[in-house]
């Protein structure tokens, strides 16, 4: 059941996505940061926490997981740090994602061939 409510869930965050960019003229890196935001949004408010405690990896995954994930970060490292929190909260949160991502982007430069255009 669980693997169920984590499709359903992150499927619907893509199909928000999908018509994002099929009904409005907003670019795909607009939606993207707007799906972050709203992530840190709901994060910080407390709403998404039951959301991924619902669906899992369904609502962790998508960009509003990465930015509730910021919020979470954030929040608990003020909590123990103070205010140098603000700062460390959000990259200590995000590290692993960050160190995939950055690695994954290495690796797919390594492996490809750029064409010009």
């Amino acid at each position: 059941m669980l693997f169920l409510k984590a499709f359903v869930v992150g499927g619907l965050i893509c199909v928000v996505g999908q018509l994002l960019i099929d009904l409005t003229k907003l670019t795909p890196a607009k939606i993207l940061v707007s799906f972050v935001c709203l992530g840190v949004l709901l994060g910080g408010i407390g709403v998404y926490d039951k959301l991924i405690d619902f669906a899992g990896a369904g609502a962790t995954l998508p960009l509003t997981g990465f930015g509730s994930a910021l919020a979470s970060g954030t929040r608990e490292a003020i909590r123990e740090k103070g205010f140098l929190g603000v700062v460390t909260g959000p990259l200590c949160a995000s590290a692993g994602g960050i160190t995939v991502a950055l690695l994954s982007a290495l690796v797919v430069s390594l492996v490809t061939k750029p064409k010009d255009k």
